[in-house]
């Protein structure tokens, strides 16, 4: 056998029943690949479902707000992916979902990746698909030294998995290279001594495997300190929506101040910098973030914050849209609302 046919009869036995698997729905298939992306199956499954029902079409999906959409995606992180999602689906319109490859990289939001991914699970399009699983499957059989984040590297692994593409199962050849990486051919202790092409991987044989796949550069991780501040008045407390410009841009978010960054409004409310009511930390791809809560109860109306500030009730709270660090502590501050 060659190595498409080892990998499909091992995916026959050994791959995970997944909703977006039993589907040739392009929509859905995008919806799967979107939300999959920097996110694990067992997380991103309840999300997935919960985008299918609540925006079964595309169409129902371009219809709604970006606030809904957002609210929706909080807790996955990469919030832009949420816009890019709902940008595609009004890109799209009335017309139905495309599953041609040429089509699909016409559309905002989709590269090629994502494109042969959708043209081949949809509709058997003969594409081969590269995501990091297959980078790290190729990059061991054949231990090659390519850096994957480089121009080269990624057009030299496009042509191999070109190559080795089973042209009459596209769908089942692209499904089981990825379930191979994810599940065998894993970053760390790969399950080699079961391999069923341990035979064949050149790293396996020279001892290379943990030095597979190979990137030219690690990004640089900054450290930043953030003190979110809950301004509870009463029943209520103070909010504001980020504007254009970020990560979370379109977020909802307690009152903010940056270790480092002077704060005029801050200042002026004497609010303080030191014992927090917990800390939390989220890392970023490029930023590694620390994030103290502090609790300052207000007797007065407030007249130093900036004016796209609003007094919200702890539901109206809920239903706003919010990146993950406020996600995790608003379950941290619900008891402060709830016994009411």
């Amino acid at each position: 056998m060659d190595i498409s046919q080892f990998l499909q009869v091992w995916y026959s036995e050994n791959r995970r029943l997944l909703p977006w698997r039993e589907t040739r729905d392009a929509y859905r298939i995008w919806l799967s690949e979107i939300i999959l992306q920097q996110t694990r199956v067992a997380q991103g499954l309840d999300y997935y479902n919960r985008f299918v029902q609540n925006y079964p079409t595309v169409q129902a999906l371009a219809a709604a707000s970006e606030d809904d959409v957002l609210k929706l995606w909080q807790g996955l992180g990469y919030y832009s992916r949420a816009r890019n999602l709902h940008k595609t689906a009004r890109a799209v319109g009335d017309r139905p979902f495309p599953t041609a490859y040429a089509d699909l990289l016409r559309l905002p939001g989709i590269g090629p990746y994502t494109a042969a991914a959708i043209a081949s699970f949809s509709a058997d399009e003969a594409v081969a698909v590269v995501d990091g699983n297959v980078y790290r499957v190729l990059s061991r059989l054949f231990d090659l030294d390519l850096p994957i984040d480089s121009t080269s590297g990624q057009k030299y692994f496009q042509q191999l998995a070109t190559e080795l593409l089973d042209r009459r199962h596209p769908a089942l050849h692209n499904q089981a290279i990825m379930e191979f990486g994810a599940l065998q051919c894993t970053p760390t202790s790969p399950l080699c001594p079961t391999c069923p092409l341990a035979d064949k991987c050149l790293a396996l044989q020279r001892g290379t495997i943990a030095q597979r796949p190979v990137k030219a550069g690690k990004t640089k991780v900054r450290d930043r300190h953030l003190h979110y501040y809950l301004l509870k008045e009463g029943d209520r407390l103070w909010v504001h929506q980020r504007g254009a410009g970020d990560i979370w841009q379109g977020l909802w978010e307690f009152y903010l101040v940056e270790e480092g960054i002077e704060d005029d409004a801050a200042t002026r409310l004497k609010l303080p910098a030191d014992k927090a009511a917990f800390t939390l930390r989220h890392l970023l791809s490029h930023q590694r973030l620390t994030c103290d809560f502090h609790i300052v109860h207000i007797d007065r109306t407030l007249t130093s914050l900036p004016s796209d500030y609003v007094l919200l009730s702890w539901e109206e709270w809920q239903k706003k849209a919010v990146a993950k660090p406020i996600f995790d502590a608003n379950r941290r501050f619900s008891a402060l609302f709830s016994a009411k």
